[in-house]
């Protein structure tokens, strides 16, 4: 067992609060505190936030269930791919004892392919994709993260100028990713090299935010690796919204975000942002 694997085993010292009721049957529930699965709340906020009630969502990285399930609980359809039939039939176990009226959809087979595969016009694209080889998900020679980096970049890109040009005019796109480093250390740049993919495809960089993740075992790892080669642990993924057309429009078209008016009090807008009054 790897030393990162046995540090999160024995490890629980973010405090993690107990899996929620959503998430039986999700195959989560033996998880050890700390373990990530994709925020669900992360989720319900940019299907409110960036896309319309009825819209359909593109996920060109499945992996697992909740980006779909919790579309479905939002009113969205969803539709995603994984390269994984184990994976993709274990979503749909999972789907069905949790939706009622809508049904998430996974397609087994290559994002490569995603414009056959799933054809059809989007009003949300939503993914992770894989952070090249941190995580190793098969042997497959078309699985991203078991080709070199140069192989995984064409493919990456070619994944998203596929996406965007199947997402509707005016809308958004939402990418969570994070840096990767190579074997001598050094970041590879992927947050960058996802923006830059999306600009070319057609898309432009319009909102940036920080998902603070499960510390784990990351201050087990942290004091090694930093004594070892002056490395800072991270513990933070970026998310970057995306948009085809005008913000504006695409703004008009997801409807409606409420807000409280009383998180605003006391404070007002100025030329050089918001101040207290």
């Amino acid at each position: 067992m790897s030393f990162r694997r046995n540090a999160d085993k024995n490890s629980n010292i973010t405090g993690a609060p107990k899996k929620p009721e959503w998430a039986t049957g999700t195959g989560t529930e033996n998880m050890a505190a700390g373990t990530s699965i994709f925020d669900p709340v992360l989720c319900e906020l940019i299907y409110r936030w960036f896309s319309p009630v009825g819209g359909i969502v593109l996920d060109p990285f499945a992996g697992g269930s909740v980006r779909g399930i919790v579309a479905a609980k939002t009113g969205r359809e969803y539709v995603g791919i994984d390269l994984s039939e184990k994976q993709i039939e274990a979503n749909r176990v999972q789907a069905e004892n949790i939706c009622d009226d809508i049904m998430p959809v996974w397609y087994v087979g290559d994002s490569a392919d995603i414009g056959k595969i799933a054809e059809g016009e989007y009003d949300l694209v939503f993914s992770c994709p894989p952070f090249f080889d941190l995580e190793v998900y098969s042997e497959d020679e078309n699985d991203l993260s078991a080709m070199s980096w140069d192989d995984f970049i064409i493919s990456y890109r070619k994944i998203i100028s596929e996406a965007v040009l199947m997402l509707k005019e005016n809308r958004f796109a939402c990418f969570v990713v994070g840096d990767i480093r190579d074997k001598k250390g050094i970041y590879r740049n992927f947050v960058s090299e996802t923006i830059q993919a999306f600009i070319t495809a057609g898309a432009q960089l319009y909102n940036e935010a920080i998902l603070v993740t499960a510390v784990g075992s990351l201050p087990i790892r942290a004091g090694r690796a930093f004594k070892a080669g002056r490395k800072l642990g991270k513990t933070h993924q970026n998310i970057l919204i995306f948009v085809k057309g005008d913000g504006k429009r695409a703004a008009d078209e997801c409807g409606n975000v409420e807000i409280d008016d009383a998180c605003f009090e006391g404070i007002e807008e100025g030329d050089h942002g918001w101040t207290e009054t």
